[in-house]
């Protein structure tokens, strides 16, 4: 059944902008009730914009309007950005930025003091796999909210917070957690080729342990450290691998240093 969530404006069409979009489409966004803004979309996007009778410009002509501006470009394009959408913004509009680091008074300087909602998904959203932290000013209705959510989890679960200040955290953990499972990746790769192992081979199975294993998490109804425990034998291998990575100087005073530098750094870049 198709969602009427009223007419839509998204900026920008590159890689979460794009991903954002063909998950509409897919789960029922009417095509036509959709205008894209993008200078310069790839062939793949043109063709499914057209497919889906979606409407593509380069810039918003005079008298145009949204219900929902879903801003999809990058944080450090949004002052030049704005200023054309701010007749685009009426009293119904619900604004949706997903631009790490932007705060939603940096956009009121251009867009006006009304409702705006701060998302910030993580690259998992192309592959519909995602999971988005967001917070919603309270200029933002209940019915607005219900149609951001729908909109948002597409790629995956919404996770409201109750404080615009979470979001950077937020960003911290989930926003920039995939690049963290990344070079987890390259780690144990890396430890295997030390260990004897040929470089490609020990590659192949530290990616295909590291996937497999988000994949069990993600369909257990157990908690990460029952997980953990399950796989741990007393006295075996495992357990002398952990005893390395959870002592005083392990793993964990290492993530608390890295989320906190990156949370650090996104309020630096709200500034």
């Amino acid at each position: 059944m198709a969602l009427q969530l009223g007419s839509i404006v998204l900026v920008g069409a590159g890689n979460m902008g794009g991903a954002m979009l063909s998950g509409w489409l897919k789960n029922g966004v009417p095509g036509a009730s959709v205008t894209v803004v993008d200078p310069s979309p790839s062939e793949a996007m043109r063709a499914m914009m057209s497919d889906a009778g979606a409407t593509h410009v380069t810039a918003l002509p005079n008298g145009a309007s949204a219900d929902i501006l879903f801003l999809a470009v990058k944080p450090q394009l949004m002052d030049a950005v704005l200023p054309p959408l701010k007749p685009v913004v009426g009293a119904s509009t619900v604004v949706v930025s997903v631009a790490a680091g932007k705060t939603l008074s940096s956009m009121q300087i251009h867009l006006g003091d009304g409702a705006m909602v701060r998302a910030m998904p993580n690259t998992p959203a192309m592959i519909g796999r995602g999971v988005t932290g967001a917070y919603a000013n309270d200029k933002v209705s209940a019915a607005q909210r219900d149609a951001v959510h729908a909109l948002l989890k597409v790629s995956g679960p919404v996770e409201w917070v109750s404080s615009e200040a979470d979001i950077d955290a937020v960003t911290a953990v989930s926003g920039s957690g995939p690049a963290y499972v990344f070079y987890l990746v390259e780690c144990m790769a890396e430890a295997g080729r030390k260990a004897g192992l040929p470089a490609d081979l020990a590659m192949r199975l530290a990616r295909e342990t590291v996937s497999g294993a988000g994949e069990l998490l993600h369909q257990s109804t157990e908690d990460a450290s029952r997980l953990r425990q399950n796989v741990t034998s007393p006295g075996g291998t495992t357990a002398a691998a952990l005893s390395v990575l959870v002592a005083d100087d392990g793993m964990q005073p290492l993530f608390d240093k890295a989320i906190e530098a990156a949370r650090s750094r996104a309020e630096e870049l709200g500034r």
